[in-house]
């Protein structure tokens, strides 16, 4: 009798819990800047030249190899951004876990200051670094590694770079945050009991400090999948995107129905990696439980 109670009593205490409150203002501003004009652009995704509902737009948009090309190509930047972020920023995280003192709060600024920089001014950065006269070149022409300038800028290696530097915050501090509750004996206890150090890592580290890479690598994928300032400066029109084709239908062809389209496409891409990422932790929460 006690245990349906109690389960009533604090499904009662939820419903009431005035903490809930708080987050109303802040969900009354997403709800009219944010998801009542993606509400407008998805019906006019599917609205017709004769006013109509129509799905001529998403037709267009499917046949087209130009359209499909740049779909590839905005997921597999986006997904190369975001593995190299992963790569840099994973060994980041344990570092700035497990560093102390003036090291930890040098780590932590390293982090945290570029975030206060604009995406704009680190992107007129990484653009000059790559020119045929920036940094790079000139350093491997003065050690003699090149005999002329390698063409870096208007590449899609320097968006993954320049891309992946902007976003590495996005990917450290969710994993910092996942190592900083993980208790550091375990690996001890492992190590007493006989496990080598890749053991160790793939079979006790890696699995608990999942969730926060699967929280970072959506952060990441989310925003590299969207980026529109960073391929501008860094590629150009050489490699259209996405988040380009978009602004170019609304800004210069005047192609609402068609800039909606691929607005709603991207919008997709981005909810789905969202929606997954959550069923992936639910599901490390529930065997962590």
């Amino acid at each position: 009798m006690s245990e349906p109670i109690t389960t009533q009593a604090r499904t009662r205490g939820r419903v009431k819990d005035p903490f809930l409150l708080l987050a109303v203002p802040s969900l009354l501003l997403l709800g009219v800047l944010f998801a009542l004009p993606i509400l407008f652009l998805l019906l006019k995704s599917f609205r017709g030249t004769d006013g109509g509902v129509s799905i001529a737009g998403y037709i267009a948009f499917f046949s087209d190899p130009y359209m499909l090309t740049a779909l590839r190509r905005t997921i597999v930047i986006a997904l190369e951004t975001t593995l190299l972020t992963l790569v840099l920023g994973y060994p980041t995280a344990f570092a700035l876990a497990r560093a102390r003192g003036l090291v930890q709060t040098c780590i932590l600024i390293a982090m945290i200051l570029p975030l206060s920089v604009g995406v704009i001014v680190k992107a007129f950065a990484w653009s000059i670094v790559f020119r045929s006269d920036g940094v790079i070149n000139k350093t491997l022409l003065g050690l003699g590694i090149i005999d002329a300038p390698l063409r870096l800028l208007f590449t899609e290696t320097a968006l993954v770079i320049g891309a992946a530097n902007i976003f590495l915050p996005f990917m450290v501090l969710p994993v910092y945050a996942v190592i900083r509750q993980i208790n550091p004996n375990l690996g001890a206890a492992a190590a007493t009991l006989g496990a080598g150090p890749f053991f160790r890592f793939f079979r006790v580290t890696l699995p608990l400090t999942l969730p926060g890479v699967v929280a970072g690598a959506a952060f990441v994928f989310s925003m590299a999948v969207s980026m529109y300032v960073i391929p501008n400066l860094i590629v150009g029109e050489r490699s259209q995107m996405l988040s380009m084709l978009i602004a170019r239908s609304f800004l210069y062809l005047r192609d609402e129905q068609m800039g909606s389209t691929m607005s709603a496409v991207l919008l997709v891409i981005a909810a789905m990696i969202v929606v997954l990422s959550s069923l992936i932790l639910k599901r490390l929460s529930g065997r962590q439980a």
